[in-house]
């Protein structure tokens, strides 16, 4: 089998992977067992670079092409996909060992995805400012200005210290209690009780985009709560896919 791979954004990062999105297929990538390797895009070179692939863009709302990693090649059936949710269901479709969207559960699965995404946007400015701290300096003013011009803010007002930046760290802990009491519903140690599947990849994948990007007492923070639940939840599913 000729190893897949998957297009990613460096980072300064020891591995150099960081992105909640380009870890999503890392995640099931690994938990399969299938090999691949990584074509490390800066961002400014990702519309050129999948351009080259032949791959159509997307659109953004005011219609304006955009590109975006993840991206995967398979030289085994010559399929490019892109958006790391079609990328899960691409690889669940050809490659069905290890399911991760057990008993059906592709379509609740893209629900939760949805809803998992849509949590974080009130502290996603947060995230951007450090975010902006581990990337290459090739990548940095190219992030900065995107970011800006898709919240319409300056980048100086994402989150300043004081009390804009409190109330991010409020939010941001009031959306793990809401995660714990869901988990305390789902009857076993993963999303779907005592069955893996992609849930939990989308949850470990958010885990691991704050732990690497944020400093590490801001890590140590959010490890704490819930009983220190959620460093915990992080390492059994890194485990189980085979990246601890």
């Amino acid at each position: 089998m000729k190893s897949l791979i998957l297009y990613d954004i460096p980072s300064q990062l020891p591995g150099s992977y960081w992105s909640p999105n380009t870890s999503k297929p890392r995640f099931v990538l690994g938990y399969k067992e299938l090999p691949f390797e990584t074509v490390w895009v800066e961002y400014p070179d990702i519309a050129t670079v999948l351009k080259g692939l032949g791959l159509p863009p997307k659109k953004r709302p005011d219609g304006t092409d955009i590109y975006t990693v993840p991206v995967l090649s398979d030289p085994n059936t010559g399929a490019l996909i892109d958006e790391s949710l079609e990328i899960a269901a691409y690889l669940e479709k050809t490659y069905p060992a290890k399911p991760i969207f057990p008993h059906g559960s592709q379509m609740l699965i893209r629900v939760f995805d949805s809803a998992y995404i849509d949590d974080v946007h009130p502290t996603i400015k947060l995230i951007y400012v450090r975010v902006a701290e581990i990337l290459n300096p090739a990548s940095v003013e190219y992030f900065r200005r995107t970011r800006s011009e898709r919240l319409q803010l300056p980048w100086e007002e994402f989150s300043p210290e004081g009390p804009k930046r409190d109330g991010d760290w409020a939010y941001l802990e009031r959306s793990f209690n809401k995660g714990e009491a869901l988990r305390e519903k789902s009857g076993g140690e993963w999303v779907m009780g005592d069955t893996f599947s992609y849930a939990d990849i989308i949850v470990a994948s958010r885990l691991f985009w704050y732990k690497r990007v944020l400093k590490e007492d801001e890590w140590a923070r959010i490890s704490s709560w819930n009983g220190g639940r959620w460093a915990k939840v992080l390492d059994k599913i890194q485990q189980e896919c085979h990246l601890a």
